[in-house]
């Protein structure tokens, strides 16, 4: 049996929600692909990268 199954990614502007010892921290205007049916959000390596780093210290994106 074959499923013929193609996700639609779509590059959009996401807020990204973490909690981090009980605090909430958000981060709005983060570049990421989202899937069109299920609303999951892929980040590039790079996007990453500066996410944690923004978080670590505390700083203004």
């Amino acid at each position: 049996m074959t499923t013929n199954w193609q996700e639609t990614l779509v590059e959009k502007q996401v807020t990204y929600a973490l909690n981090l010892n009980g605090q909430i921290v958000l981060i709005e205007n983060v570049p990421a692909r989202v899937n069109e049916e299920t609303g999951e959000q892929f980040f590039s390596p790079s996007t990453v990268e500066r996410l944690q780093q923004t978080i670590l210290d505390r700083e203004e994106p």
